[in-house]
């Protein structure tokens, strides 16, 4: 079997760039609260191509197309349930473009993020009907040119669990990260050890996996460094956010200074990390300066937690649970990342 893109570039690479923030960036650009995103794959590309090339441009070796919500169960609160594969292929052949024309190797990571509805007994979301949703979701991305599939903000194992086998389904390479957002876990409950085990246990494990948004790049890479002490030799993905968001003058801005977003890349890549990005707040001022820093900074000793709030800050939270401190699993709709 042919090897993808992406395992060809870990290959050859100690770490790769990811890209920054989705909705900061377009709503930069006039989104409005409560606009589904994706649609703008359609009725704006041009504004898509420029979130694109904006992270192209400023070092990304790997980008996520526009469309984390692109799937049945959210375009139905917009009606537009009829064009997941449409709006998905689009995403993919945009990103597909902006590639191709990079001058380099760059891979269009095809963006799937939570289905917002939770599984049975809970709620009524079943294993079936969120992998249909998924594959429904990963065959437009693969239409439309994605190396591979990019599952993220996801807090549940179940929905993990049913994005793995969509992936099989449409034969994609894929990668998946969780959001750690509760004290340390999900708002379903994992913990960083959890989220490892879980990996290894799938029949069609991820090329890598990781944490991505979460609370702010401190408690990110507290959850990185437990990836590593479970001592998995799988690829990890941090994408931390540019810091925690400060609402000002009727906006939300996230406080992460590019220098902050630079110390926090040459963390994540001294801890192991392979595959390095920003989530909300990250822009490209932000990956320009993680760029420069991976790429002139000698890579030093795993860092420590004491290092790691050093430099960002401390934790929001006393425990990440892996010590089986923290609360309780608790139920709670997953949120657009």
């Amino acid at each position: 079997m042919a090897i993808d893109a992406l395992s060809q570039m870990l290959q050859t690479r100690d770490w790769l760039m990811a890209d920054g923030a989705t909705g900061t960036n377009l709503f930069n650009m006039g989104l409005s609260s409560g606009e589904p995103p994706e649609m703008w794959n359609i009725d704006l590309p041009d504004n898509i191509r420029k979130l694109y090339k904006g992270a192209v441009d400023a070092g990304s070796d790997i980008f996520l197309t526009n469309s984390f919500g692109g799937n049945a169960s959210r375009m139905k609160l917009h009606g537009l349930q009829d064009r997941v594969r449409e709006i998905n292929r689009v995403a993919a052949s945009l990103g597909r473009e902006i590639a191709d024309a990079a001058g380099r190797k760059v891979i269009v990571a095809g963006s799937m993020g939570p289905t917002g509805e939770i599984f049975e007994p809970m709620g009524t979301l079943t294993h079936a009907n969120a992998v249909e949703m998924f594959h429904e979701q990963a065959e437009g991305l693969k239409e439309g040119g994605a190396d591979v599939l990019w599952v993220e903000t996801i807090s549940a194992a179940e929905e993990y669990i049913a994005a793995a086998e969509a992936a099989r389904l449409a034969n994609m390479p894929w990668c998946g990260t969780m959001s750690f957002d509760t004290a340390g876990r999900t708002m379903m409950g994992l913990t960083s050890a959890k989220l490892s085990e879980l990996v290894e246990s799938l029949p069609n494990p991820p090329i890598a996996f990781g944490a991505n948004c979460g609370v702010g790049a401190s408690d990110l890479m507290r959850t990185v460094l437990g990836f590593g002490a479970q001592g998995s030799t799988r690829p990890f993905i941090a994408k931390g956010n540019a810091g925690i968001p400060k609402y000002h003058d009727g906006h939300i801005h996230y406080d992460g200074t590019p220098e902050l977003m630079a110390e926090y890349a040459i963390l994540a890549r001294d801890a192991g990390v392979r595959i390095i990005g920003g989530c909300c707040g990250t822009m490209p001022e932000h990956l320009s300066a993680m760029r420069h820093a991976l790429e002139t900074r000698r890579k030093g000793p795993r860092p420590t937690l004491e290092d790691v709030t050093a430099h960002l800050g401390g934790f929001s939270s006393v425990s990440d649970g892996t010590d089986g401190a923290g609360p309780a699993p608790r139920e709670r709709r997953g949120k657009r990342g």
